[in-house]
């Protein structure tokens, strides 16, 4: 228990004075398309290597002491880069991912993503947090704790992975989430599993009565788009449609266009 109070003092102390990068990364942007205006919804900051290596290489330096750093160090970098690049001007929003399990007090630990965001004059609701990895909170108190502070600054919310692990039915019933991300396992090879299919138009319908988006992840073919479009899913993000941009907002190819 001392131990993890002098963690915690410590965290605090890096969150209040500013605390730089634990190693050298940087972020690539993905885009979350709205298939039927073709229009960016969001760009999904990813955390990227500074010569382009892959998000396993960033994510193998993170442990237990560098966590917290690693995770206030990731809001900096993408909202930073984001305003460089003009994302806010696009019309689009900014989603980073962040983990629950990395924030001690909701209202203390936010207060450098608030700071970096007026000083770079990013727009707080343009912002949107995606939950990942709940199952490492401590208790549903502190991450629902979280998750009111986060709605009283302005951002959105959403749930990452969904279907995967602790992400399910059971969290979506707690937590007004303005997005709910599909996991990638439950899209793939989509068209050829009834299933699957029964599965997320279920979703489509319970998005219009909950009032949440759905984001169909890991979109890679036609046959996965089409199946995906007869489900009433109008948000999806994969390689159909752009690669992430390292360091920058890519172009984006509607699957009608190309």
């Amino acid at each position: 228990m001392e131990v993890l109070q002098q963690r915690q003092t410590s965290a605090c102390n890096a969150c209040k004075d500013g605390h730089s990068e634990p190693f050298p990364f940087t972020m690539a942007f993905q885009p979350i398309v709205n298939v039927e205006t073709g229009r960016v919804y969001a760009y999904e900051a990813l955390a990227r290597g500074p010569e382009q290596q892959s998000a396993g290489f960033v994510l193998n330096q993170v442990n237990d002491e560098n966590l917290y750093a690693f995770d206030q160090a990731c809001r900096v970098k993408a909202i930073t880069l984001a305003a460089q690049l003009g994302l806010a001007e696009t019309g689009a929003m900014l989603s980073i991912n962040f983990l629950p399990g990395a924030v001690y007090s909701p209202a203390a630990c936010i207060q450098l993503t608030l700071k970096t965001a007026r000083a770079v004059g990013f727009p707080l609701d343009r912002l949107i947090f995606e939950i990942v990895e709940v199952e490492k909170v401590a208790s549903s108190q502190h991450l629902m704790d979280i998750i009111n502070e986060y709605r009283r600054c302005g951002f959105r919310l959403a749930l990452d992975d969904f279907g995967a692990g602790w992400a399910g039915l059971g969290l979506l019933a707690d937590v007004q989430a303005d997005a709910v991300k599909l996991d990638i396992d439950l899209i793939r090879g989509i068209h050829k599993r009834p299933r699957a299919l029964a599965i997320v138009e279920s979703m489509a319908l319970l998005s219009e009565s909950l009032h949440f988006n759905v984001v169909a992840e890991g979109v890679e073919t036609f046959d996965e788009y089409h199946a995906l479009r007869d489900c009433g899913i109008k948000l999806m993000q994969g390689y159909l449609f752009a690669r992430p941009g390292f360091e920058s907002l890519p172009a984006v190819t509607l699957p009608e266009h190309r």
